[in-house]
Parts: structure tokens; C-alpha cells; sequence
């Protein structure tokens, strides 16, 4: 290998590796229990950070202004993710804030409990709009971007649900094991530009919105015999955007309950 191409392949080396401070991230449902914990992850990281959020603003804009005790650069960004126009909206406004998107994270997720038989067509369009559209089209919107500056990281939020089913009903399951084909299709295209998409499924976490049932009945169906925490799951995802050989896989956080 000729000097000139050693140099090359060291440079392509240190963007593939480089950390994620200084870089620029969009997590989605930023105002809830994992989206605060995500955000003081990146924070800490030294990432500038968008905290996107759809109905909670003043949560967003506190997680932003404690994120920004950290020294980053850090903004609250409202985006109704049921309408198809707002990731590509969402996406604009970040980058005017703080400049290109490197770190995808999807977290934001929506779903009414309810029985098969009582889910609705808008039911089920919801959910598919805001935990399934939303993160493909947040996707297709800053890949072009990150593969053009040989770096990206994607991490779709999903759920033990889309392994087991889960508690909430058939559209919050189905929306959410769609992730999954979202994560291989485009890890295995964009792998060689720096780019990793990987997926994250947790269970039954404490302070999330979404959790159905009695919190002390739903800690016997963990084997751990507790509810997971909000940190627990942002130390996770922050060790899958640090590792840049890591990519095409759901990662499970779901204290035991279903080993694959």
C-alpha cells in the first residue's frame, strides 16, 4: 500500500471512529423518561443536542436547558410526527439550530392500550405514523448527509413488544417490529459510508408514558423482578453510538424477559 493510500484508509479510519463529542444529535421524544435520560447521556458526551418533543414543550425546553449546563449547544424542537411532513421539517429547523445531523435516535412512540378488537383504523394509522413513518422518513433525511461526511449514527427505540407482542395491542406491536426491517435494510446499505443503524428494545421501563397496567403486577412478569430505569436504557444506547463495529443488530433490554 502506497503512502498516499495509508493516509486514505487512516483517514476513513478516524471518521469511522471518532466519538460523538462535537457532533450534532436528534432524539425524538426527548420530553419523556428515556428521552431526558438520552439527552443527559449525549450531553455529557459533549454532543450538541435537539430535544424534539410533540405535546410536553416546557419538559423539552427544561431537558434542553440541562443539557446545556453540560457546555453544548442544546434547542427544544416541536414536530407533530402524525403529520408526513414533519420529519423532513423537524430535520430543517435542527439543522438551521445547530447544523447537520450525525446521531439519529427515533424514541418517539405512541400507541393506546386496548384489545385487538377495539383497535381502530386510526388506531393503528397512528401508531404506524408516529413509531414506524416517523423514524423511516427521519432516516431518509439525514442518511444523504451523514454518508456524504463518512459518519452516522441511527438507533431505532423499539420494545420487547415487537418480540412478544406485548401489552398495549397489535398496532403498538406490529408498528414497532417494523423497526426492525427499517434496521437491516439500511444498515446493510449504508455500512460502508460510516454509518451504523441498529435498533434498541426495551421493556417495561419505569416513567414511561406508554407502560400499561399496575406497576407492581407488571414487575412480576420481569425475572429481574423489578421495572427497568430510564438511565438504564440510556446507558445502553449511548455504548451502541460509541461503537462504531456494532451495527444491523436489536439489542434487548428487557431484564430477562425473553432471552434470543
Amino acid at each position: 500500500m502506497t503512502s498516499q493510500h495509508t493516509q486514505v484508509a487512516d483517514r476513513m479510519r478516524d471518521a469511522h471512529t471518532a466519538g460523538l463529542a462535537g457532533r450534532v444529535a436528534l432524539v425524538t421524544g426527548g420530553s419523556g423518561g428515556i428521552g431526558r435520560a438520552l439527552v443527559r447521556r449525549l450531553a455529557a458526551e459533549g454532543t450538541a443536542v435537539a430535544v424534539a418533543y410533540s405535546a410536553h414543550g416546557a419538559a423539552a425546553k427544561k431537558t434542553a436547558a440541562q443539557a446545556a449546563e453540560d457546555g453544548v449547544q442544546a434547542v427544544a424542537v416541536g414536530a407533530d410526527l402524525r403529520r408526513p411532513q414533519a420529519p423532513a421539517e423537524l430535520v430543517n429547523a435542527v439543522e438551521r439550530a445547530l447544523g447537520p445531523v450525525d446521531v439519529l435516535v427515533a424514541n418517539a412512540g405512541t400507541g393506546r392500550t386496548c384489545s385487538w378488537e377495539a383497535v381502530s383504523s386510526a388506531d393503528f394509522d397512528e401508531a404506524t405514523a408516529v413509531n414506524l413513518r416517523a423514524p423511516f422518513l427521519l432516516a431518509q433525511r439525514t442518511l444523504p448527509g451523514m454518508q456524504e461526511r463518512r459518519f452516522g449514527r441511527i438507533l431505532f427505540i423499539s420494545s420487547v413488544a415487537a418480540f412478544t407482542g406485548g401489552l398495549i395491542g397489535p398496532h403498538y406491536a406490529a408498528s414497532k417490529a417494523g423497526l426492525y426491517g427499517l434496521t437491516h435494510f439500511l444498515a446493510a446499505r449504508t455500512t460502508p459510508f460510516g454509518v451504523t443503524v441498529n435498533a434498541l428494545a426495551p421493556a417495561l421501563i419505569a416513567e414511561m408514558g406508554l407502560l400499561p397496567g399496575d406497576p407492581q403486577e407488571l414487575r412480576q412478569q420481569v425475572p429481574v423482578g423489578r421495572l427497568g430505569h430510564p438511565d438504564e436504557v440510556a446507558d445502553l444506547a449511548l455504548a451502541i453510538l460509541r461503537n462504531p463495529y456494532l451495527t444491523n443488530q436489536v439489542v434487548s433490554l428487557d431484564g430477562g424477559m425473553y432471552p434470543r
